[in-house]
């Protein structure tokens, strides 16, 4: 079965899936870095940031809508900053009594907290253009070109793999109860047990899938040792950067250390 639900690889042509992998990972860090060291209340720097992301999405051809999209998952972990609304000093902005306590929200603790949503936001957006113009061995293989330790990659692809393997055996556990199951075509009858009997249900279908996933994970790795595993994937060497990688590398890094260095001084 093919899984394919779970890769957020898109093919396609453009000059972003065409770029080598050593680049498109080395300029996404550095624009995660950028965007995360530049001081609060940036805000031209963040809008520049902003229009550089924009204008490689237009470019990778994926649409403005896919990406923006899937950059929604930063949206949870944003919430959790906003207590520095109320915790930053400065001017009161407003109060909130709760109980016998009051909180009080300041125009400094406002502006960080909306840096930092602004900041993950184009931060997540940057991923997801890795992830959606690179395959995953790509990533791996210019993660090993970059020096990042070996058995961190391994962790990588290894993680990577066995989560198809862990949703193929899920797969089958439900394909299993739907064919137990009955069903009936009056709505008017209630098809299943209670909620506790439910619960015991999926109780039993996750300790079945924990066992069933280490047991498979066992016969895979001796699988692996069989076949001269010893820690390390191999791969073929990968080529020389061309020319104009190397100078598109090069203007990146450049254009966001120029970024960085004017948030610094104007802002910090």
């Amino acid at each position: 079965m093919q899984l394919t639900f779970l890769d957020p690889y898109r093919p396609a042509n453009s000059p972003l899936h065409r770029a080598d992998a050593r680049v498109k990972f080395l300029l996404t860090i550095a624009f995660i870095l950028t965007s995360s060291l530049t001081p609060f209340g940036a805000w031209p720097v963040y809008i520049f940031l902003l229009t550089l992301i924009l204008s490689v999405t237009l470019i990778s051809e994926l649409g403005i809508r896919f990406v923006l999209a899937r950059a929604l998952l930063a949206l949870p972990f944003v919430f959790s900053a906003l207590p520095v609304i109320f915790t930053t000093s400065g001017t009161t902005l407003f109060t909130l009594p709760i109980g016998t306590w009051t909180f009080t929200a300041s125009i400094e603790g406002l502006e960080r907290f909306m840096s930092i949503a602004f900041k993950s936001w184009l931060s997540v957006q940057a991923a997801i253009l890795l992830a959606s113009s690179t395959p995953f061995p790509e990533l791996l293989q210019a993660m090993r070109a970059v020096r990042i330790p070996r058995l961190l990659v391994a962790m990588f692809g290894l993680m990577w793999r066995y989560l198809f393997v862990l949703v193929d055996e899920a797969l089958r556990l439900m394909r299993a109860r739907s064919a137990r199951s009955g069903s009936s075509s009056d709505p008017t009858k209630k098809v299943g047990g209670s909620l506790i009997w439910r619960g015991h249900v999926a109780g039993g279908m996750a300790g079945n899938l924990f066992l069933r996933g280490i047991e498979r994970s066992d016969r895979t790795y001796v699988a692996m040792l069989s076949r001269g595993y010893n820690g390390e994937v191999r791969a073929l060497p990968l080529s020389a950067l061309t020319r104009g990688s190397w100078l598109t590398l090069w203007l990146g890094l450049s254009m966001l250390a120029v970024l960085l260095v004017f948030g610094i001084l104007f802002w910090g």
